[in-house]
Formats: structure tokens, sequence, C-alpha cells
């Protein structure tokens, strides 16, 4: 290996023999903030995971405590979609939105028009409008293209603007713009003193971040999305904000939506740029994410309907929503339960009672030779996982919409509307046990710096299933054995001990960069000094593309797949090179981005240059750092 010139490495001989700083030094020169001091003491004992939720919380200071299955005080509507109507019956409100908008910029379609259906009657029979019309923009009877970008600021702004009503408290957000200089903008909707974070973290309240049409061709989430700022802002579900907030952000990818494309402008899959932070509209999103602390985030997509799945097994996608939460290495376990038991099986209920048939989130590859069924990823790049790794609970809501234009609209928006007002529901019934949750989960995060074993990749469970699909022609039923990847039980593939943290070259910058937009903290060596660690040795080297379980991801520009060993060594880290301790909440996503032998590694995706440029650091380092931004 080429040693880089701003690292050198002394074996050893069984000791540590990283130069120390004296405490007289440290005393007068440490700068670093008081949050780092307060995360280097939580790590000198491991939070211990307690049973869920049995276990009283007196046997176990540390755990949350007991938990209810509901919790007590303000009754919480039920959601949005599940009002009790008539067979057949409008519902009593007139409409869904109350206020119309004024006429917009002249009109783009960037949706096609009337399609041949891409079958036949008897399984478009199986999807029946539903109970309750909706009305946004994009869906007009006779419109023909969803939503402008306009037209959705205008709503966004008209809900901003509108009176307050009560304690509510609405503020448009702008939230960064796209590749096309499109804006991106959200909505937040609170009960709190402000309208800054500062006054929503005072609130008490957790912070819920919803997110539609990341790819460009998906428009059900983001009309939904239209109808759910509306109803917290003047509807049925503003009795949510008594126990939390709320910061819609109806549409992600701006120039995808105007041209019906998934992508963003340049070609890249945004929602597998969430760990690398390549464009503009993921690098917004970050920044929302960092700046509200959400306890849940919510992702509003779509799916192919026909396409391979007619290709491969003759059949018609049967489900009208596919849902799946963070499944990822690292991932908290308490963070998983809460996932399942709080919000995913809450939310298959909710679908139920309307008529909605749902089911896990899957797919299949355009490789029409292999015919497996894959649950969503393992890979920490969506923001499904990304998110997770933030300590949030994160759900993707996907309904059948890809290849089907406008048929079923209204049905695909109520699958989205139904499914969302359910996790809001679920997170103002359990506002107190996530708080408990998250506290518990930062800690212990923090606490298994320097110990133990870390995943440094894992894969989905290869299985079979019994999976229900529809016959294209009679629109009947067929059920169909198939091979399923269950990300629900991840197999891990490679694992090495847990450092205390990554030591970085000064020449690091732009890792830096996309490490701090995640929410990591990283510190600047101000003098010079040596640190216990492991350097990576490359043993076998081989490009390539970022694959999922479709194919290939688009956008990519060909990665750097490496086999490396580790050497444990006396590393000097000269001044001005970066440390990034695992002692913080977000510790999980440094392994993500920071192991190089992985497809989704900063190594990988040659933001870090050369392996000489890092190393993983074995004992809590002593040395002096400055404060950095």
């Amino acid at each position: 290996m080429t040693m880089h010139p701003s690292l050198r490495r002394t074996p050893l001989a069984g000791t540590d023999t990283a130069r120390p700083v004296t405490a007289s030094l440290r005393a007068m020169r440490w700068a670093t903030s008081a949050t780092l001091a307060a995360l280097l003491l939580t790590a000198c004992g491991s939070t211990p995971l307690p049973p869920w939720p049995s276990t009283p919380a007196a046997q176990r200071p540390t755990a949350p405590a007991p938990l209810p299955r509901t919790q007590q005080g303000t009754v919480v509507p039920a959601p949005l979609g599940q009002q009790q109507l008539a067979p057949q019956q409008p519902p009593q409100r007139a409409a869904v939105v109350s206020t119309p908008l004024p006429p917009a910029a002249p009109l783009v379609v960037q949706n096609e028009g009337p399609m041949a259906p891409p079958y036949s009657a008897a399984v478009a029979a199986r999807f029946p409008n539903p109970p309750i019309s909706y009305n946004t923009p994009g869906l007009g009877q006779d419109r023909r293209a969803f939503t402008t970008n306009a037209e959705l600021g205008q709503w966004l702004r008209s809900l901003a603007d509108a009176a307050p009503r009560g304690a509510t408290r609405t503020k448009l957000l702008n939230i960064g713009t796209s590749q096309r200089g499109e804006p991106i903008q959200g909505l937040l909707l609170t009960r709190a003193a402000g309208t800054d974070p500062a006054s929503l973290d005072n609130s008490g309240r957790p912070t819920v971040v919803l997110i539609g049409q990341q790819h460009g061709d998906e428009p059900a989430g983001s009309e939904a999305l239209l109808v759910i700022s509306s109803e917290l802002a003047q509807g049925l579900l503003e009795p949510l904000l008594d126990r939390i907030n709320v910061v819609v952000v109806p549409r992600a990818n701006p120039d995808g939506a105007e041209v019906g494309t998934r992508v963003t402008a340049n070609g890249t899959d945004m929602n597998r740029d969430h760990l690398l932070l390549n464009t503009p509209e993921a690098r917004a999103l970050a920044r929302v994410i960092n700046d509200y602390r959400p306890i849940l985030v919510v992702d509003a997509h779509e799916y192919t309907v026909v396409g391979r799945y007619l290709q491969k097994f003759n059949a018609i996608q049967r489900y009208d929503a596919l849902l799946q939460y963070t499944t990822t290495a690292n991932y908290p376990e308490f963070l998983t339960k809460a996932s399942q038991e709080w919000y995913h099986q809450p939310m298959v209920a909710a679908l139920k009672a309307q008529g909605i048939a749902s089911d896990w989130y899957y797919t299949t590859s355009t490789n029409l030779e292999d015919k497996r069924i894959s649950m969503g990823g393992t890979q920490p790049d969506t923001g499904r996982n990304v998110h997770g790794l933030k300590n949030t609970v994160s759900l993707l809501i996907e309904t059948r919409g890809v290849g089907i234009g406008r048929m079923h609209i209204q049905r695909r928006v109520h699958s989205q509307v139904t499914a969302i007002s359910s996790a809001l529901r679920s997170t103002a019934e359990r506002a107190a046990n996530l708080e408990q949750v998250r506290s518990f989960v930062a800690r212990d995060v923090s606490a298994q710096a320097c110990r133990d074993q870390v995943v440094v990749e894992a894969a989905a469970t290869p299985t079979q299933r019994d999976l229900d699909f529809l016959d294209p022609e009679t629109g009947a039923d067929r059920t169909i054995r198939v091979d399923w990847n269950s990300s629900l039980t991840l197999r891990t593939t490679k694992s090495r001990a847990r450092p205390c943290g990554y030591w970085l070259a000064a020449g690091s910058t732009a890792a830096v960069e996309r490490l701090r937009l995640l929410g990591l903290q990283v510190m600047r060596v101000a003098e010079p000094g040596a640190m216990l660690a492991e350097t990576y040795r490359e043993t076998a080297r081989e490009t390539g593309d970022r694959q999922d379980v479709i194919g290939t991801i688009a956008g990519g520009t060909g990665i750097v797949r490496v086999q490396v060993s580790t050497v444990r060594s006396a590393v000097d880290a000269p001044a001005g090179s970066f440390y990034v301790p695992l002692n913080q909440p977000r510790a999980n996503l440094a392994v993500a981005a920071l192991e190089p032998d992985t497809q989704n590694s900063y190594f990988a995706n040659r933001m870090i240059e050369d392996l000489g440029q890092l190393a993983r650091v074995m004992a809590t380092p002593a040395l002096v750092f400055e404060e950095t931004e």
C-alpha cells in the first residue's frame, strides 16, 4: 500500500504508544464544545438494552419507562379517510380543501393524458373510487397534469398566510432549490410558542417530517400531502397539533415532477443519495432533518403496477399500498420494535378498515430472467434507511401508480392519506413513549463506542412465500410461490470491532462536509498527536456501479470496490486533520460512510481518494482539538 504523506504509523508491540497530552495542556488548549464533553462521559459504560416492554422502569433505570398500549389525554381524531360514511354517500364535508386557489401560471402538462388501460376492465374494477373525493389543483376531473410546482407553492403559501386559527401556527419553508432552479418548499404546522426549531424543541412535542415525490413520476404522494397540509392547518387533523409538530415537504424533486421522470435533472435517483448527498435536493432534505430533529419521517412513493411483473409472472400487482420501515445494519432494536408495533400494525388496520389492501413493500429486478422478489433494500443509502440511522422511525409508503398514468388517482391518494394520517395519529398517541425511546437510543448508541462489534455490511435473508397477484384478464386473485428476499431479518456479511472513532486526513474536506450535513460532529486536530488506530491495507480491487435490488442505480459515476485488511498501528495525527467520534447519537452513519469496503462508502464513491487518508481509532485519543463550525 502506498503510504499517504499525512499519515505516519509505527507498528506496536502490544502497547499503546500514542503520545499523551498533559492534563495542564488539555486544560489550557481544549477548545471543543461542551456537547462533546458530555458525549465523552457517556462512553464510560454501555447502556443495557432492556426487554420490550414489560420490565418495570425501577429495575432498569437507564431504560425507557413501561410502554402502555395507549396514552391518556386529549382524544385524537381517527385517521383521515376513516370517518364513518354511509355506503355510496359522499362525505358530509363539502370538500377536503375549503379555500380554492387563484389561477396559477400557464399550465405545463408534465404528465401524460388519458391512456389506454394496461389491463382489463375486470382488473380495473378491483380498484373502485373511494367514498371521499379529494380536491387539489392536480386532481380536477378534466385535468391532464398533476399539480405544478407553482400551484404547489401557491397552495402552501395560502395556508401559511391564512388568518391564525386558535393556537395553530403555520410557516412556509423554503428549504432549497432544485438543479434547474425550482424552489423546494415545505409547510411547518405547530402549536408551539414559535415556529423556529428551538421553539419546537421547547414545546415538548415530537416533530414529524412528511416527504413526497422524491421520484418525479410518483405523484400520488405529493397530491396527498397537499391534502394533509390543508387538513392539519384547518381541518380534521388539526387537533393532532396539540401533541405533535409537523413539517410537510410535498415535492422533493420538482424537476423530475415537471417532466414526469423518476430521476433528478442530472439523472440521479435522489432516493439513493441520502448518504452521499451529491444532489442539492438530498442536501435540502438533510438540512430539514437536522434543523427539526423529527421522531418520525414518512416517505411517500408509488410503485410499478404492470411492466416487469406482467412479463415475469403474467400477473398484475394486487395491493393498493406496500409498506416498510428502516431495515439496515445497526438500526437500534427499540426503534425497529416501535416501527412495527406502534406504526406498521395500526397502519395496516387503518388501510384494511377502508378496504385498502396492503403488504410489505417489495420489488423485482429489471432482469427478466431473475424472478426473485425482494423487499426494500438493506443498504444505508435510501431516505428510509439513512433517516432511520438518525434515530427516527422512518416509514416508506408506496401506492400503486407507476405506469398507469392518472388511473385510480383518487384511490391512490386516498391510500396515501389514510396511511399518513394513521402515522400522524400513532405519533400523537405515543408522543411521550417515543421521546423516551429516542433518549434511550441516543445514549445507547453513544455508549457503544470502542466496544464489541459493528456491522459493516448486511444482506436480506433468502426464503420463499406465497404472494397474491391479479390475473390480467379476469382480475381474480392469483397466488404465486416466489423466491423472497426478506429485509426483516438481516444476515451480517461483514463486521469488525467497533472503533472509538475515525481519523481523516486534512485533505478530506469533501467527506467532512457531507458528514456534517448528516448531522455528525467532526473535530479538527489543533496540535500534532498520536493515536492507537487500525489502518486499511488493500487486498483486492475492482470497479463497477452501485447496485440495488432492481439493478444499477441511476446517476452513479462508477465506484471503486475494494477488499481490505486492517493493521493495528500507532498513527500520527497532524494538526489540521479530523476526528469523527463514535460516542455520538448518529455514530452508525459514520460507520456507513467511512468503512471503505462497501458500495456506499465515501472511499468507494471517491470522496476519500486514498486509504491512507482514513484510519479507525481504537482508543479514546489524547489529542487537542479546535472548535469548528
